[in-house]
């Protein structure tokens, strides 16, 4: 009912009907091609008919001669001939006729299948420029109001939003560092006490003693005591090399 009312069902059997004529075509077309076959046999079946009589006629006598024996008399071989001969005229006349109607057969049968076709291309057609309208009316729902300058504008504020997430990632990356400087000179003092402190327990470990040296800032000795005689002085500067050298390892 609803169908009715909105137009539904009519448009249903406008949808329909190119399938209904192919189906009543295809119908038609199958009873033809039975007409045709059965045609096809019964010119045969003549021809079998007239062949099979001619054949009867060329072993009797000659035309005139079976004209001459039917007038003398009605019972001999000449009606034989006659009738064989009537018989296969007969036979060609019902082949000529199942030939013009298989003619006609045949020119129905190439009419209903081009009408089939013609048809089955007509609603092909439609099909596809019903699926076209409805993908044409789908970009457009999916489009909306979007255009051109729109998207120009979307396409640059992301720009701009990407520019900017690089300059925020940089500022965090490049910022300054926390706490004070490290004065440089003070680094240099606490890795010569390290490297004394090492040497001194290298020393007590093995049960000898050393005094402290002056040393510069890159921990080498500046001079030698005065109160040491020169082969102990390079004993002792040999042993801290060698010791110097352990700990290098």
């Amino acid at each position: 009912m609803w169908g009715t009312w909105f137009g539904g069902s009519g448009a249903q059997k406008r949808k329909d009907a190119p399938k209904k004529a192919i189906l009543d075509l295809r119908q038609q077309l199958d009873m033809l091609q039975k007409r045709e076959k059965h045609l096809e046999n019964q010119m045969a079946e003549q021809e079998k008919i007239a062949k099979m009589n001619v054949s009867t006629n060329k072993t009797g006598r000659s035309s005139l001669a079976a004209r001459m024996l039917r007038l003398q008399s009605p019972g001999d071989v000449g009606w034989l001939i006659v009738s064989t001969g009537e018989a296969a005229r007969t036979a060609l006349k019902r082949k000529k006729a199942h030939e013009h109607s298989l003619e006609q057969t045949s020119a129905q049968i190439s009419m209903l299948e081009n009408q089939i076709y013609s048809i089955e291309s007509a609603n092909i057609n439609q099909e596809t420029l019903l699926a076209m309208k409805n993908a044409s009316k789908a970009m457009k729902d999916i489009h909306g109001n979007l255009t051109i300058d729109k998207v120009d504008d979307i396409m640059e504020g992301l720009g701009e939003q990407r520019a900017l997430a690089e300059e925020i990632g940089n500022a965090i990356a490049n910022g300054p560092q926390a706490g004070e400087p490290i004065d440089e000179s003070e680094l240099e003092d606490e890795i010569s006490r390290l490297e004394q402190e090492n040497l001194d327990e290298k020393m007590t470990n093995t049960g000898m003693t050393v005094p402290q040296l002056p040393t510069g800032l890159n921990g080498e000795l500046t001079g030698r005591t005065a109160t040491k005689p020169m082969h102990e002085e390079e004993d002792e500067e040999e042993e801290l090399r060698k010791l110097q050298a352990e700990m290098a390892m």
